[in-house]
């Protein structure tokens, strides 16, 4: 049996408890996660005993290659994807249907009631993304491969780093190397920060220099193909020449070592029966009693898998239980304006009795000197 069908028959089981008898899953992350379909503009429609991929003639090899056992609709040119979902939802006489709220527009959700009117529909925001929150072996491998690649084109960013390099030359050459050393495409643009623009979480690159700063703050990922990665560093770039303020030299050491502080608490926090709020609070506590709770204004972390932002979020209020199989990010910071900004991120994985740290590079501040 494979992973897809493993999963459809998971999802199914529950149909009774909800008092649906099919499912309308047009989230293209959850196609992909249920079919092993890559290609997009597609919905999945599921009972208790069938599965039927709804698609057009562009995706009809596709969809052999990666799923040829599953069911398929293949819509004429003429035919709507709504109507396409509408005529075969109406075939299998389904009464009762699940959709995505969080996926389908109220266009579209009013379309579908005009379409088939016999049918009572039942939405929810997150039937599929709840059971992604557990990756199986096949996942983790998969994001592990990805970790590995973004761990790669780092070595690659560092070994290339000159100073006179702009923010974003540097961006751009990220993207470069991720592809170089076998990634896809980036999970998301890198972030690329000098000095004081690290204030910025989200720093947009601009032409400042890395020899204008004493810090470099990286943050990128990896898009293995279908799995993501997502990791930050920050690079001490003082040179001798550089150290003229002392004060700001222990600066760095000091938001470093308390942001490091903060993202190992964090770590040993996590284990399968904790709230994901637990393990928030455990990072937001250290920051808070350095005296910097007032500069770490986002959540620890979120969940990485087919997208590079998905549950578990780890932030204040999460009340989602950790279990064994579940991959997020631990990524505390701490933001000074008109200085610049700290943050460690790493992707870490729930065992069975705590957390293993999936990503290796060094989070030594030594070890992250960028030039002699």
């Amino acid at each position: 049996m494979t992973p897809y069908i493993q999963r459809r028959d998971k999802l199914v089981r529950r149909f009774a408890e909800e008092g649906i008898d099919a499912l309308l899953v047009t989230s293209g992350p959850n196609v992909t996660y249920l079919s092993g379909f890559t290609g997009d503009s597609s919905y999945l429609v599921l009972t208790k005993d069938r599965a039927i991929l709804i698609s057009d003639p562009r995706y009809t090899q596709q969809i052999a290659d990666e799923c040829g056992s599953l069911a398929t609709h293949i819509r004429p040119p003429a035919q709507k994807l709504l109507e396409a979902a509408a005529e075969v939802l109406d075939k299998l006489g389904t009464r009762f249907v699940g959709f995505e709220s969080a996926a389908l527009t109220v266009a579209e959700f009013e379309t579908f009631k005009t379409l088939i009117p016999s049918i009572s529909w039942k939405g929810a925001a997150d039937r599929v993304e709840q059971q992604r929150m557990v990756k199986d072996a096949g996942e983790l491998d998969l994001i592990c491969d990805a970790i590995g690649m973004a761990e790669r084109a780092f070595v690659v960013f560092r070994n290339l780093l000159r100073p006179d390099d702009t923010e974003k030359d540097l961006c751009d050459a990220m993207e470069q190397y991720i592809r170089r050393v076998g990634g896809q495409e980036s999970s998301f643009r890198p972030i690329v920060a000098v000095a004081e623009r690290a204030a910025l979480p989200h720093a947009p690159p601009t032409s400042r220099t890395v020899n204008s700063g004493g810090l470099l703050l990286v943050d990128w990922g990896v898009n293995g193909g279908l799995y993501k990665s997502d990791l930050t560093r920050v690079l001490d770039t003082r040179t001798k020449s550089t150290f003229t303020d002392k004060g700001d030299a222990t600066k760095l050491e000091e938001v470093y070592a308390v942001v490091l502080r903060a993202q190992q608490t964090a770590i040993r926090a996590v284990r399968p029966g904790v709230q994901a709020m637990t393990v928030d609070e455990a990072a937001r506590e250290v920051i808070a009693d350095a005296g910097y709770g007032d500069y770490f204004g986002h959540g620890l972390g979120h969940g990485i898998g087919l997208q590079i932002h998905e549950a578990p979020a780890i932030r204040p209020h999460s009340g989602t239980v950790l279990q064994p199989g579940m991959v997020f990010t631990i990524e505390p910071g701490i933001y000074l304006p008109e200085w610049g900004g700290v943050r460690i991120e790493d992707d870490v994985l729930v065992t069975a009795d705590g957390c293993e740290v999936l990503s290796r590079l060094t989070r030594d501040l030594s070890d992250m000197r960028a030039f002699a």
